[in-house]
C-alpha cells in the first residue's frame, strides 16, 4: 500500500519551531516508523519544485521527467472526460483580476464547487469557430477545458504568472507549429471576460497543464500488480488510469476511501489511497490546519492497519510549506513498514527524525522498487 499524504513537507513557521508534521500528534505514524524504516524522498531531483503530476508519477515508479504529463489531461481522465488523440486538455483556475486586469487570487478564495458549476454552465455557451470547446468543474475553483479540433499543440505559454500583483500571461506559441492553438486560446480567454468578467470574486481563468492524451506502460505489464486507486480528488484519479489503475469513483470523504478500501481488498495486491488535506491547507499559508489534516489521517491508521498490509509505504508527492503557500523543493518524510524491512534508529515521523534514517535521502523513483523488493516481489538479477 502507498499511502500519500499530499504536500506532506514544511518548514517551521518560526526560528527553530517544528514543522507541521513535527507539530502534528501522530503516534501511529510514530509507531510505524519505529517499526519501520525511514528516510526524505526527493520527489524529481535537488532544488526541482514538482507538480502533483511529476511527483506522483515518480511514487508509481516512473521517470517524473520523461514521462512528464500536463495536468489538463489528468485532470479531465480523472472526471472521466472524452479525451481522444489530437485533443487538448487544459487545467483552470478561476481568479480574481481587479479593475486594471490584474491578479489579485489566483484561486478566486477556493469559491464553492456550487458556483463553479454555475461559471462552467455560462462557459460552455461560449463558441469559436473551427473547434469544440468543453468546459467541466473539477473542484472548488479548480476547471478543466478540453479543446476539440485539428492542428491542436501544447506548445504554447500557460497564462497562470504564479503571482498576484500581475496581470495573466498571454498564451503566445512557443513552437511554429502552436500558433493556430495560440489564436484560438487567446479567443477564449476573450470570450470568458465577456462571459464572467462582471463576477464580483471568479471572474476570469487561468490556463496550464496543456496536454494531449497521455500513454504509460501499465503496472500490470511492469510489474504484475493489480492496482486500485482510492482517492477523492479527480486529478490523482487521473493520474491512476493513465497507470492502469483501477479506479473507484464516488468518493468524497476520509470514511467513505476508508469502506471502499476495505470492499477491493480481496481484488487487488496494491493500493493507492491518497488524502489531498494537507496540501490545501499548505496552499493556505494555514499552518494550524495543515497540521490537523496530518493528525486527521493518523488517527484512520489503526483501521488501516487491521486490513493487514504486507508491505506499506508512507509519504507525500512533494512539500507544501505552509509558511511558503506553495508546493516546495525539500524533500519529504517517507517511512517503509513491513515486509522484510531493516528497521532503523528513528522513533518518530518527522522531517528532522527521517532525515536521520537509514534511507537518508533517496529518488521517490525508488520507492516502488523497494517496495516491490521488501514484499518480496522481485526476482534476482543476473546468475
Amino acid at each position: 500500500m502507498l499511502l500519500v499524504l499530499d504536500g506532506l513537507g514544511g518548514l517551521p513557521r518560526e526560528a527553530g519551531g517544528p514543522t507541521e508534521l513535527e507539530a502534528a500528534s501522530t503516534p501511529n505514524l510514530d509507531r510505524l516508523a519505529a517499526e519501520g524504516q525511514t528516510g526524505l524522498s526527493q520527489p524529481v531531483g535537488l532544488g526541482v519544485t514538482p507538480g502533483s503530476g511529476p511527483g506522483h508519477l515518480a511514487l508509481f515508479g516512473y521517470d517524473p521527467v520523461a514521462s512528464n504529463i500536463g495536468r489538463g489531461a489528468l485532470s479531465a481522465l480523472g472526471l472521466g472526460l472524452r479525451l481522444d488523440a489530437g485533443d487538448l486538455g487544459v487545467r483552470l483556475n478561476f481568479c480574481t483580476l481587479d479593475d486594471r486586469g490584474t491578479v489579485v487570487d489566483r484561486r478566486a478564495g477556493r469559491i464553492e464547487t456550487g458556483l463553479n458549476r454555475a461559471l462552467v454552465k455560462k462557459l460552455n455557451e461560449i463558441e469559436i469557430p473551427g473547434v469544440e470547446l468543453e468546459f467541466a468543474t473539477e473542484s472548488q475553483h479548480r476547471a478543466v477545458l478540453i479543446i476539440r479540433g485539428a492542428y491542436l499543440s501544447p506548445a504554447v505559454q500557460e497564462t497562470d504568472p504564479q503571482a498576484v500583483g500581475v496581470p495573466p500571461l498571454e498564451p503566445v506559441p512557443l513552437t511554429a507549429t502552436a500558433q493556430h492553438t495560440s489564436a484560438v486560446l487567446r479567443l477564449v480567454t476573450e470570450a470568458v471576460r465577456d462571459c464572467i468578467g462582471g463576477e464580483s470574486l471568479a471572474n476570469f481563468v487561468l490556463m496550464r497543464g496543456y496536454a494531449g492524451l497521455p500513454e504509460l506502460e501499465s503496472l500490470s505489464s511492469l510489474y504484475g500488480l493489480q492496482a486500485v486507486c482510492l482517492a477523492t480528488y479527480p486529478m490523482y484519479k487521473g493520474l491512476a488510469r493513465v497507470a492502469g489503475m483501477a479506479v473507484v469513483d464516488g468518493l468524497d470523504s476520509a470514511d467513505e476511501q476508508m469502506t471502499a478500501l476495505a470492499t477491493a481488498w480481496d481484488d487487488h495486491d496494491y493500493f493507492f489511497l491518497h488524502h489531498k488535506a494537507p496540501d490545501a491547507r499548505g496552499e493556505d499559508g494555514d499552518f494550524d490546519a495543515k497540521v490537523s489534516a496530518i493528525e486527521e489521517m493518523d488517527q484512520r491508521l489503526p483501521d488501516l492497519m487491521k486490513l493487514g498490509p504486507d508491505m506499506l509505504v508512507v509519504t507525500g508527492d512533494h512539500s507544501t510549506p505552509s509558511v511558503l503557500r506553495e508546493h516546495s523543493w525539500h524533500p519529504v518524510p517517507c517511512l517503509f513498514w513491513g515486509g522484510s524491512v531493516l528497521p532503523d534508529t528513528v522513533d518518530r515521523f518527522g522531517e528532522r527524525a527521517c532525515g536521520q534514517g537509514s534511507l537518508d535521502v533517496f529518488t521517490a523513483q525508488s520507492i516502488m522498487a523497494l517496495m516491490l523488493a521488501h514484499g518480496g516481489r522481485l526476482q534476482k538479477f543476473g546468475a
